[in-house]
């Protein structure tokens, strides 16, 4: 039987795709075909595009405030459907149904933020910057925007772009995966239903064909990307060749230095969920652990116990804790990298190869697997795994962890687990990475804060939502302005004014 073919949403509307190529959106957790879906052609971003151009200037001249209700009615028909977008994300992407719902609230929250854009949109002003002469800004909106975003999160990334965008006054273009293309689908939908004009929100999977598209159409004003660091660096420079303002968040190596003072069970606990939470697939996953001193006997020991203890099976399935990963394919790059692993050396503690789950044979999953005695010079440090898979590195020293940290070319998110606040100030303010956890495994910040990475972890100058979202989204214009008597004069001057 032949699945159905999911359309792009355009101008307010479902819109049947022009091209000819189409995807296959898969069930991980049954290797089962759902659905299937459009490789947006160019021909199709072209038409969404417009549809955003045409749109922009009506949308631009809603007043913030009317903008900020209608996010308000979205926010709240996100609440009502939240369980649906759950659902939907664990279908396609395979992580726990729990796990999914915590995404899409996390989304919520950047909706919530964008909510306030009257307040967030307030420029400066100052009187008497020179004698009767007065200054101020202004924040506008830029026009066309687009966002292309990954597998892992379906709903919660997309919400770190569009809503803020739209609420500063611009309209959007949404390229999502074409392996989890319909939460994106389904948010069109009830943002419409909030109230939203056509043409202000578009969404077109697709694959390099519609991101090449998107990243070299002269309309299109700005990018936002989630993604790996290789794709990542061809974003940002093909965008910005072609004159539009870029935030690529890239990959990551996220590590926890455990301190020997750490609160050892705490410590696990939290490694756990943050390692093989969503099956790793995250790039705010802890995936290396740097136990400093002689902790980690103890640690490891612990850490073996709790992985093998996890619970493996399909997301939708109560009392699982981890789904399978996203596809066949990303399966058997994990298994070759764990290979690698144990090839060059590496003490394989717990071994996730081979799992087999129970009326999901045809899943794809890989099961906890944790290496001890790591080495910098190993594969499965160098690269990202993006998969269920801990690696521990022993030093000698607080100083050591600090100076492995700051070496790696990734600088997304790392956390320190320490008792001890002088450590745990000199690890925040010495460590030279975009997001810092102090005793928090995942330091992904709240929606009012700024998301993003430094060195190979972004490309671009300004972070993800927070008031970086704000300023990324819209471009400042300064006001000087004088209003003089009608019989004052101004002498006529070729030199460089000067107010003061």
């Amino acid at each position: 039987m032949s699945k159905p073919v999911l359309p792009l949403w355009v101008n307010g509307q479902r819109t049947e795709s022009r091209s000819s190529r189409v995807a296959d959106v898969t069930n991980p957790a049954t290797g089962e075909v759902i659905r299937r879906v459009p490789l947006a052609s160019r021909d199709d971003v072209i038409n969404a595009v417009e549809a955003a151009r045409a749109a922009f200037q009506a949308w631009r001249e809603t007043t913030p405030l009317r903008r900020s209700r209608i996010l308000n009615k979205f926010r709240d028909l996100l609440e009502i459907h939240r369980a649906e977008l759950a659902q939907i994300a664990s279908e396609e992407h395979g992580k726990t149904l729990e796990d999914a719902a915590g995404s899409v609230q996390r989304g919520i929250e950047v909706v919530e933020f964008a909510v306030g854009a009257p307040h967030l949109l307030k420029g400066e002003h100052a009187e008497n910057v020179g004698r009767g002469v007065d200054c101020h800004s202004m924040l506008q909106p830029i026009g066309v925007c687009a966002g292309i975003t990954p597998f892992n999160f379906p709903a919660m990334v997309p919400m770190w772009m569009f809503p803020l965008a739209i609420a500063c006054g611009n309209t959007f273009v949404l390229k999502p995966s074409e392996k989890v293309p319909s939460c994106s689908l389904r948010m069109a939908e009830l943002f419409k239903e909030a109230g939203l004009p056509d043409g202000v929100f578009n969404v077109v999977p697709g694959d390099k064909e519609a991101v090449d598209a998107l990243l070299t159409h002269p309309d299109v004003r700005a990018v936002s990307f989630v993604g790996s660091t290789p794709v990542a660096q061809y974003i940002y420079e093909t965008a910005a060749r072609h004159g539009k303002r870029v935030q690529a968040l890239g990959g990551a190596k996220n590590h926890a230095v455990v301190l020997p003072d750490a609160a050892l069970d705490f410590t696990a606990d939290a490694i756990m969920g943050a390692a093989y939470g969503s099956a790793g697939e995250r790039c705010m996953a802890i995936s290396t652990v740097v136990a400093v001193g002689d902790v980690a006997d103890a640690l490891v020991a612990k850490l073996k116990e709790k992985a093998e203890q996890l619970v493996v099976g399909p997301g939708s399935r109560k009392g699982v804790e981890m789904g399978p990963v996203i596809s066949a394919q990303h399966r058997d790059k994990i298994v070759g990298l764990i290979d690698s692993g144990v090839a060059q050396g590496a003490t394989l503690v717990t071994d996730g190869r081979g799992i087999r789950v129970p009326d999901f044979e045809n899943g794809f999953f890989v099961g906890p697997t944790l290496f001890d005695n790591v080495s910098t010079e190993m594969t499965i440090y160098r690269e990202e795994i993006f998969g269920p898979v801990l690696i521990v590195l022993r030093v000698a020293t607080f100083d050591a962890a600090i100076n492995l940290v700051n070496n790696n070319p990734y600088a997304n998110g790392t956390a320190i687990f320490t008792r001890s606040g002088a450590a745990a100030r000199r690890f925040q303010h010495e460590i030279e990475v975009g997001m810092v956890g102090i005793n928090v495994p995942i330091p992904v910040p709240m929606a009012f804060f700024s998301f993003g990475g430094w060195k190979a972890s972004l490309f671009g100058d300004l972070h993800m939502h927070g008031m970086e979202g704000v300023y990324f989204y819209t471009r400042t214009k300064a006001i000087t302005s004088r209003w003089p008597e009608q019989s004052e004069h101004s002498a006529s001057t070729l030199v460089m004014p000067t107010l003061g």
